[in-house]
């Protein structure tokens, strides 16, 4: 997988950065269109609801959550190894 990518944003008006690798980049912006709203709109959503969580693992989060919903992960699917 690629490295981390950075990207600013404005979240209720203040400026901020956002790293993420390009997957969880990709990911949301297909999450975002499928919602009609863009994607800084939906980082913004994600970040009134996080609580003390970081942002950058609160999208994360989401982005998981958001394609178990849609079938392509099954809840409680063990995460991808590297191991053989």
């Amino acid at each position: 997988m690629p490295g981390i990518r950075k990207r600013s944003v404005m979240i209720a008006g203040h400026p901020t950065s956002v790293s993420l690798e390009e997957a969880f980049w990709e990911a949301l912006r297909t999450v975002a269109a499928a919602r009609g709203q863009s994607v800084q709109a939906l980082i913004g959503a994600i970040d009134a609801g996080r609580g003390q969580q970081n942002l950058s693992s609160a999208i994360r989060v989401f982005v998981l959550e958001a394609v178990r919903a849609a079938g392509a992960l099954p809840a409680g699917a063990p995460a991808r190894s590297s191991e053989g």
